[in-house]
């Protein structure tokens, strides 16, 4: 039976007409918990992983004819509101038709092609999720942006990408136009607006008018789905590669296992779409049939996330350690959540004291889960698993999670060292392809048989994992990822500024938070601190994504450095953290 399943999960929408055409004669549906479990089976590499493979036909299309059929609760596959009374819901068949025509104007107004590159910079409204869809209908390769993104950053990633076509709002239009010039590979521009702009495309007006007769391009499981930009400790950000079967497969098993999704479910999911989070919810919550919430919250307010977990019948949430610790500063009793049964976190490590806050005032426990824009989950505290507090739980499968040495030897239990994925002999498929044009990064971070994530923690006699920390110096403020670099290079674009260097700093609401410290050119050495701060703080906010500025600020007569002359960040780092 379950033979027959395989092979019928990928056929069974594909007819004379094309792979994802509406119409056409179907073979009489199974039960969709036989076909998740068939899913399932190959997130935890129990069945091999098929030749071809696509997310909006094997699955969302799938999950649209279950629907007809009456296999799922009369609930949206999509929910968005936007806390002014506008609202979007739809269900799998109406995500399918939107997604179609969306397709369409990707292939016939942009001209994108299979493996042709697409820039997302778009903040939580529905079209993120209607062009992503549309983009695995199409086999373009996505490209998710954060909306902070200035035009120093946008020319890199497009430049880096050398993407065909990008999809924004408004707000970052200009900053496109300001360095169209220097992106010779971008040759359409959508914008989601009500308004025009020269040089633009109106994306809603272009929806309107498309078709919905769409045939999917018919994808290999390894062909390329997603590009995410990571920082690293040294240089410009990495370009991390995604197949159509890593992300699309590689989260069943974590939704079902530690999200505990089902198609009773409605999940929200607070992450910024710019960021990995945004399509872990879209790949383990669709698969499971489950409805994807939104809330546009063009900024993070505890009161307004409260309120909406009480008015809407939200079942499952996801939130970073921070927002928690905002949350638990609230008066909870003013509250009832009367559908939320479970809650995640992820993207930091999780102060024990914010669960234990959360658990006695809400009921809940919050299941953490830890991994890396390359990968899927890595570890995690399950529902039903005994949580150690304190500890991100225990590895996640199909993963082999060991704690090794610099040599990639395996280590003892009780003893530091790095978090490791084994990758040899058998590289799992749920895996990030590669980093792009950068040979020399995707081979430097495999020591023996594995893959090296840079973080440190130790495993315990039962399995269980604690985070130590990165051991580079990559800065996790608020499940922002910020690299050093970054920040030291648009500081030094100030005359004030002879040297810096940046580290994390302990902050009791954001986890960490930047801290420069700041040689200053003689000239400014006599300037007023406090005054002289706040203008390198604006000054970096407006080189580079403003969530980077450095909220702490020291200047100092010299920086620590080895024989070499290499600024030795950690000695700063161990210094902030009384190491």
């Amino acid at each position: 039976r379950m033979l027959w399943l395989r092979g019928w999960v990928p056929q069974v929408l594909r007819n004379a007409r094309g792979f994802c055409g509406p119409h056409g004669q179907q073979p009489p549906l199974p039960d969709p918990q036989k076909i998740v479990a068939t899913w399932e089976a190959i997130s935890l590499g129990r069945q091999p992983v098929p030749e071809y493979f696509n997310f909006a036909h094997d699955v969302l299309d799938m999950w649209s004819q279950l629907e007809k059929a009456g296999h799922r609760p009369q609930i949206p596959a999509f929910w968005w509101v936007n806390g002014k009374g506008a609202e979007v819901k739809w269900n799998f068949e109406e995500l399918g038709e939107q997604s179609r025509k969306a397709a369409n104007v990707l292939q016939g107004m942009c001209g994108l092609q299979l493996g042709d590159r697409m820039m997302l910079v778009l903040p939580r409204l529905p079209e993120w999720w209607l062009v992503s869809v549309a983009c695995i209908r199409t086999g373009a390769v996505m490209i998710p942006g954060v909306s902070q993104l200035t035009e120093k950053d946008l020319k890199y990633r497009l430049q880096a990408s050398r993407a065909k076509s990008i999809i924004t709002t408004d707000s970052l239009a200009p900053r496109v136009d300001a360095i169209n010039a220097d992106c010779p590979f971008l040759q359409s521009k959508l914008l989601v607006s009500d308004s025009s702009r020269p040089g633009w495309m109106n994306f809603m007006k272009l929806l309107r008018e498309a078709s919905t007769e769409h045939n999917c391009v018919r994808t290999k499981s390894q062909d390329p789905l997603a590009i995410y930009f990571t920082s690293g400790t040294t240089g410009a950000p990495k370009m991390v590669e995604h197949a159509q079967s890593s992300y699309g497969l590689g989260f069943v098993a974590s939704g079902r296992r530690w999200m505990d999704l089902t198609k009773s479910d409605i999940f929200w999911n607070t992450s910024d779409t710019g960021w990995v989070k945004a399509a872990w919810t879209l790949f383990s919550a669709w698969p499971n049939g489950s409805c994807i919430f939104v809330h546009e919250l063009p900024r993070v307010d505890a009161k307004i996330i409260l309120n909406t977990l009480s008015r809407y019948p939200i079942t499952t949430l996801c939130c970073v350690p921070t927002i928690f610790r905002l949350l638990v500063q609230e008066d909870l009793t003013r509250y009832q959540f009367q559908s939320l049964r479970h809650c995640l976190t992820g993207g930091e490590a999780l102060n024990p004291d914010v669960r234990e806050k959360w658990k006695s005032h809400v009921g809940l426990e919050l299941h953490e889960g830890y991994g890396q824009s390359e990968t899927v989950l890595i570890c995690a505290n399950p529902k039903g698993m005994k949580i150690k507090s304190g500890s991100m739980g225990k590895a996640s499968p199909p993963y082999d999670v060991q704690i090794v040495d610099d040599e990639g030897n395996i280590l003892p239990p009780g003893q530091e060292g790095n978090i490791a994925v084994r990758v040899r002999p058998t590289r799992p498929f749920c895996f990030f392809s590669c980093y792009l044009n950068n040979p020399e990064k995707t081979e430097a971070s495999e020591r023996g048989d594995f893959y090296i994530t840079g973080d440190r923690a130790h495993k315990d006699k039962d399995g269980y994992f604690w985070f130590t920390g990165r051991n580079d110096d990559v800065i996790n403020s608020s499940s922002y990822r910020i690299g050093p670099v970054e920040v030291e290079n648009a500081l030094a674009e100030h005359p004030a500024v002879l040297e810096a260097a940046v580290v994390s700093s302990p902050d009791p609401i954001r986890g960490e938070v930047v801290k420069a410290f700041i040689v200053l050119s003689p000239s400014y050495s006599s300037q007023d601190p406090k005054k002289l701060t706040q203008e390198l703080q604006e000054h970096v906010k407006r080189v580079t994504a403003p969530y980077k500025y450095p909220r702490k600020v020291a200047f100092v007569s010299e920086l620590p450095k080895t024989v070499s002359g290499k600024i030795q960040r950690n000695k700063l780092r161990n210094q902030e953290w009384g190491r």
